[in-house]
């Protein structure tokens, strides 16, 4: 069974010492591809390094919203330079959060908007984190698309039925991650359930969000199995088909990756 990792951290600290073991424990595990997150622009070039080093492991180029007070100068022209890269498939993550504000909100949207220029001109996907942020995220995916169209990953999604539905009134994916199996996600539940199958990707948005039966560790893409097969069971789904249909939407979204 082929299983496809859409949201992965591998440069992360806590990975640099056992990065090889974590990979082959993902292989064991059934997942071949795996797309791993650029957070800031100063870890681009170890995102990258990963991404080519094996010919299964892409990567994406961007700053997400809790460092957009460091990215203040960066530019849709560079983000676009930097998406020319082979190994680049998408751009992000990139968006707003209100729950840290640990950047000014008007400080997130000029950022997500310059990402949002970068995702139009190369054709790659926004990859969008929104938190605590709906109407505005809502608001500006919608004016941007009327100015162009790109495509767009809402990952990890556990935001609200409104934005959803506006998310795929301009042909959004959803990424669901292992918050989908958590006792108490009911409405996060609740909207995915309102989701089409080919609007859906999983994934593990490592190193938090570890499912059950590893709470309390850190999450890693072996686990996406566990997500996948909560997620077959929750929808009552048959696995091996399920898998063909998660990467299919994968390559669907994220078309510049090989298969």
């Amino acid at each position: 069974m082929m299983l496809i990792d859409s949201h992965v951290n591998l440069h992360a600290e806590a990975f640099e010492e056992d990065r090889a073991a974590v990979i082959a424990r993902a292989r064991g595990a059934g997942v071949t591809t795996m797309l791993t997150i650029c957070d800031r622009i100063g870890n681009f070039a170890r995102v990258r390094e990963i991404a080519e080093s094996d010919a299964d492991i892409w990567c994406s180029v961007g700053a997400h919203p809790h460092y957009a007070k460091d990215h203040q100068d960066l530019t849709a022209d560079q983000l676009t330079a930097y998406a020319a890269h082979p190994k680049v498939i998408g751009i992000g993550e990139t968006g707003l959060d209100r729950h840290y504000n640990h950047s000014p909100f008007d400080q997130q949207q000029a950022v997500f908007r310059r990402h949002i220029a970068a995702a139009r001109a190369t054709g790659l996907p926004l990859i969008v984190h929104t938190r605590e942020a709906d109407d505005v995220t809502a608001a500006i995916l919608e004016e941007e698309h009327g100015e162009g169209a790109f495509p767009i990953l809402m990952h990890c999604y556990t935001s609200g039925a409104d934005l959803a539905r506006r998310a795929l009134a301009l042909g959004a994916y959803f990424s669901l991650s292992g918050i989908l199996t958590f006792p108490k996600a009911d409405d996060v539940r609740a909207v995915a359930a309102e989701i089409p199958l080919e609007r859906i990707i999983l994934e593990t948005d490592c190193p938090y969000l570890a499912p059950p039966p590893h709470r309390g560790r850190r999450n890693e893409p072996a686990f996406l199995a566990d997500v996948h097969r909560y997620f077959c069971a929750w929808r009552g789904l048959d696995e091996a088909e399920t898998a063909r249909v998660m990467a299919d939407n994968f390559y669907a979204l994220f078309a510049k990756a090989a298969r």
